[in-house]
Order: C-alpha cells, then sequence, then structure tokens
C-alpha cells in the first residue's frame, strides 16, 4: 500500500491504464508538459510521450469533439475540462454525441471517454470555476457521472472509467485534491461504478451524500454523535446511475433520511435521490426525507461562499428536524 492524496491516487490510476493499454490518450489544456493547471497528469507527458499526453488549444468544444472522434476509432481518450463551469462549450459533443453514440449507432460504435474536471467550492476560486454541475450531466441517458471522495475510490473508480466502453464525467472536488493522505492499493484495481458506500453505520437516521459532502456531513456526524444521535452515512460515489438499493435498505433500518450536495438545491441529485426513496421505501419514513443544499442563486463571491455552502452546523440542524418530525 502507499499513502496517496486524492490528486496522486487519480494520476496514478491514469499512469496504471496508460501501460496497460496503448489506446488510452490524455489531452486538454495545459495537460502536457505543465502537467494541468492542478498537475494532475504532472510527468505523465515525460513518461508516455507527447503521443499519447498532449495539449490542445484552449477550446472545450475541440476537446470534446476529438475525444469522440477518438472513441469510434478504438482509443480510450481522457479528456480533461479544465474547469466544470467550461463545459457549456462542448455539452453538445459530451451529451449529444458521446451519450447517444452506441443508441444512434445501434451498438456498432460506443464513447469509451472519460471527461475528467475539477469542481467544488471552499477553495475561494473564480466564477465558473467551481460550481457543482453534476445536475446538467445526470438528466441526460448514456453517461455515468461519478463524483469520489477519498484517494482509494478515486483510483479504483477512474480505472474503472477508462474501461468502461460508455462515457463517463469525472468530477473532481477541488477542496480533496490535498485535503488528506490514505492507503490506495499499488497497480490495478477497481472500484464498481454505480455502488454507494456505506462510510459510517448508524441506526437513528440516513446521511446521502457525495464528493466533499461526505466529510462535511461526517463532521456533523461527530457532533450527533455526542448529543445521543447515530447517523449512517452514505457516500453515493456515482451520482449517475444511483445505487438505489443501499439506500433503500439503509433508509428501511433508520426510518429517516436527509440528503447532502454541494450543489444549488433544485432539480438536482438531491431532489432525484429523494423521489427515488418516496417511490421505494416511502412506508418505511417517520418524517419526510430533507435537502441540505446551496440556495438557488448563482455562486457567490469568494467573500460569502462560506456562508452559501452546506456546513456540518445545518446538516445537524436538518437531522434534529427529522428527529422530532
Amino acid at each position: 500500500m502507499a499513502q496517496m492524496n486524492m490528486k496522486e491516487a487519480i494520476r496514478d490510476a491514469m499512469r496504471v491504464e496508460l501501460n496497460r493499454d496503448p489506446n488510452v490518450v490524455i489531452f486538454g489544456e495545459d495537460v502536457g508538459n505543465v502537467g494541468g493547471v492542478f498537475r494532475v497528469t504532472e510527468g505523465l507527458q515525460k513518461e508516455f510521450g507527447d503521443e499519447r499526453v498532449f495539449d490542445t488549444p484552449l477550446a472545450e468544444s475541440a476537446i470534446g469533439g476529438m475525444a469522440v472522434g477518438l472513441g469510434i476509432q478504438g482509443f480510450r481518450p481522457i479528456a480533461e475540462i479544465q474547469f466544470v463551469g467550461f463545459i457549456f462549450e462542448a455539452l453538445d459533443q459530451i451529451l449529444v454525441q458521446a451519450a447517444r453514440m452506441r443508441y444512434r449507432s445501434g451498438g456498432k460504435y460506443t464513447s469509451p471517454i472519460v471527461f475528467r474536471t475539477p469542481f467544488g467550492g471552499g477553495v475561494k476560486a473564480a466564477e465558473l470555476h467551481t460550481d457543482a454541475l453534476e445536475g446538467l450531466i445526470t438528466q441526460s441517458p448514456g453517461i455515468k457521472v461519478v463524483v469520489p471522495s477519498n484517494p482509494y475510490d478515486a483510483k479504483g473508480l477512474m480505472i474503472a472509467a477508462i474501461r468502461d466502453n460508455d462515457p463517463v464525467f469525472f468530477m473532481e472536488h477541488l477542496n480533496l485534491y490535498h485535503a488528506f493522505r490514505a492507503e490506495v492499493p499499488e497497480g490495478e484495481y477497481t472500484v464498481e461504478i454505480g455502488k454507494a458506500n456505506i462510510v459510517r453505520d448508524g441506526s437513528d437516521v440516513t446521511i446521502i451524500a457525495y464528493g466533499m459532502m461526505v466529510h462535511t456531513a461526517t463532521k456533523a456526524a461527530d457532533e450527533l454523535e455526542k448529543q445521543g444521535i447515530k447517523a449512517e452515512i452514505i457516500d453515493l460515489r456515482t451520482v449517475s446511475p444511483i445505487d438505489i438499493d443501499t439506500i433503500v435498505n439503509s433508509v428501511k433500518k433508520t426510518n429517516r433520511a436527509i440528503v447532502v450536495q454541494e450543489a444549488q438545491k433544485s432539480a438536482g441529485v438531491a431532489a432525484e435521490v429523494i423521489a427515488q426513496i418516496n417511490e421505494r421505501a416511502i412506508l418505511h419514513l417517520e418524517a419526510p426525507v430533507l435537502r441540505v443544499a446551496a440556495p438557488d442563486t448563482v455562486y457567490p463571491f469568494a467573500q460569502v461562499e462560506d456562508a452559501w455552502l452546506p456546513t456540518p452546523a445545518r446538516i445537524a440542524a436538518a437531522v434534529k428536524k427529522v428527529m422530532e418530525f
């Protein structure tokens, strides 16, 4: 086992697959010699050459289009979108072309593409650099959306994403790149896409989260336990598809649930999770399922983002509300 932060784990996953499969290529803005704006691909061009790890012009539509073209020709592209807010220029390529390729071609072609992008608040970045836009992608069929919360999952999910024959949108939270180190196996292993993980056992309430919010929820659970409330925390890991079976089994045990997301409240992953809980487990609920999310506004200026983002206190307050219902 090696000790890695999430950035290093993602890089190691790409290194494993570059070594294993000659059809894997990496490209994007500044991913080559510079190693990306956050140095996630640092050293990979030197190790594998500029035909397999290379820079592109500052044109997200071109990055997405090249990924689609390479994918149908047998390559396995890893295309980096430098910040999540820059995906709008590439949504046609990501959602209309890549996500529908298997359907449109009757299975003749696939799009084995990983679209990597950093996102997430708490780092005082500029507008369009930190938005949580997973809700835009999850509404489109044909593409999977992965949001790891720790180095072990990040490596295993990245390897699984690269090997997947359909496109995967892989979101990397900025605040988790260097947050902590954890044991990560050397060499290859995979974490199943579409399978959630119970990161904390509990009996009183289920807290469902993903990405950075798993850690925010854990801080809230630590405080709640001091008050005699035992929260079970589920890390979705994949927000499309959603592992509803793991969620329902937990709700049947705790009879109460809240869902935490960093994105704005309306029409997001939390809303979908709640809808599926209502469809599958409403008779097991002792209280409505609540959302803890950002308000429905444009992402704020850095000076006030800490007040905008979900906090452990807000999560704890939501838990108390469902406990007292």
